[in-house]
């Protein structure tokens, strides 16, 4: 068996990891610096950060759940996870970016298990069929175990909308419990009404649902090859992890 193949069939944990770090501004004044919108119960009883946790009961066990939050909601995200251990709950001084946040989170995941599959995951999302969403999750996490793959979950859309990005699909790469998996082409970001109406009429994209899937290794080693500051700071950070140095 080759190195690769004895990589792909290694038994890798999955971590689910919840970006818990925006406000939600579209939701004011229900939605504040402190209780932003994944803490507060828009759709249903339960806050959206808990229906997203509850959504993968089936998936990832809640010691393997992780937020990205910052330090003026972490206490009330480790409250609100009383099943998730407290040292999973991430807390940024600062925001950086969604790269420095996911990269955070991957050094911790490093550290923990070595290497692992990462599902990143928006902590405010609405899912209405949640078996649907399983089974494409469950399928995701299939092509992401090949390592140097990165897989992102995409939304067919339903209108010409301009306030979301857009991905534009090619050839399909794998069939992963029968989901077509494509190839993606290019990443578009909120695009004018003109260029939305031709995304729309082609059928070839997506808009872009934020739920990204990988293993740690594979994160890390793009970020090397393409961030390599940020990489630098986070392998850096990554060796104080369990100290009072960190």
């Amino acid at each position: 068996m080759s190195a690769k193949a004895r990589t792909e069939s290694t038994k890798l944990p999955l971590c689910a990891v919840l970006l818990a770090g925006g406000r939600g501004t579209r939701f004011w004044p229900r939605s504040r610096t402190r209780t932003p919108k994944q803490l507060l119960n828009i759709v249903g009883r339960e806050t959206m950060l808990r229906q997203t946790v509850t959504r993968l009961a089936t998936l990832a066990t809640p010691r393997n759940v992780w937020v990205v939050t910052n330090t003026n909601q972490a206490a009330a995200v480790r409250r609100e996870l009383s099943g998730v251990p407290a040292s999973n709950v991430l807390a940024e001084p600062v925001g950086r970016n969604t790269a420095a946040a996911i990269g955070l989170a991957a050094v911790h995941l490093a550290h923990e298990h070595g290497d692992a599959l990462m599902a990143v995951l928006p902590s405010d999302a609405y899912i209405r069929d949640v078996a649907r969403y399983r089974t494409l999750v469950r399928a995701a996490l299939e092509q992401a175990k090949t390592a140097g793959n990165m897989v992102v979950v995409g939304i067919p859309p339903t209108r010409p909308e301009t306030g979301y990005g857009y991905v534009e699909r090619g050839a399909v790469v794998g069939r992963p419990r029968g989901v077509a998996a494509y190839a993606v082409r290019r990443f578009t970001e909120k695009p004018k009404l003109p260029q939305a109406r031709r995304y729309f009429a082609s059928r070839k994209y997506f808009w872009n649902a934020g739920m990204f899937i990988w293993r740690v290794s594979t994160y890390l080693e793009d970020l090397r090859r393409f961030l390599p500051a940020t990489h630098d700071a986070l392998m850096g950070l990554s060796k104080t992890i369990g100290t009072a140095k960190y």
